[in-house]
């Protein structure tokens, strides 16, 4: 591997890593439903961004990179993986304060999320959970806002109607038909 360019942004680089690994780690655990390929792809993408650290003029948009970096290199593992899907058995675990309610929830969630396409699985993911503006999920997947909106709008349909169809009784679609985003999901 080559050796980096730079030599002053060590401590800088060192520093965002520290303050946004959490966030980071979410991030690719939502790209990636395994939790060690999660931390492998976070790895890959903090490589790739500190090799180029110097390029990135504004730290600000640092987290808007390195996301573009995970979605890039999520893909090339698949297409070298010939997109093999996760099986239901390794969604990642809730945290221990999870009621038995939201642990559910949350399993009916990853499973069906998986039945979005990449490209709509991505949106969903900068759009609701990373709770990025429609103009910045364009940014970071490099597409139109329009598309973007399309897109969202086509995924949840989807999710929508895969959740029907799992549990025609749900209680969480509203009269509206709306089922997205979960209940206290937006106000993190």
């Amino acid at each position: 591997m080559n050796a980096p360019r730079h030599h002053g942004g060590v401590p800088e680089f060192e520093e965002y890593v520290s303050a946004r690994h959490g966030a980071l780690l979410r991030t690719a655990r939502r790209l990636v439903h395994d939790p060690l390929d999660a931390q492998d792809l976070l790895q890959v993408a903090l490589i790739r961004t500190y090799l180029h650290w110097d390029r990135i003029a504004d730290k600000q948009l640092a987290d808007a990179y390195l996301r573009r970096v995970m979605i890039n290199a999520r893909t090339e593992w698949w297409r070298a993986r010939k997109l093999q899907e996760v099986p239901t058995e390794q969604l990642p675990d809730a945290s221990v304060d999870d009621s038995t309610e939201q642990h559910a929830d949350r399993a009916l969630l990853m499973d069906i999320m998986k039945t979005l396409t990449p490209n709509q699985r991505r949106v969903v993911v900068l759009r609701h959970w990373e709770q990025m503006s429609t103009e910045e999920t364009a940014a970071a997947l490099g597409m139109a806002a329009g598309t973007v909106k399309s897109t969202l709008h086509r995924a949840l349909d989807r999710l929508r109607q895969e959740l029907q169809r799992r549990d025609p009784d749900s209680a969480s679609v509203t009269p509206a038909g709306r089922c997205w985003p979960p209940a206290g999901r937006r106000a993190r």
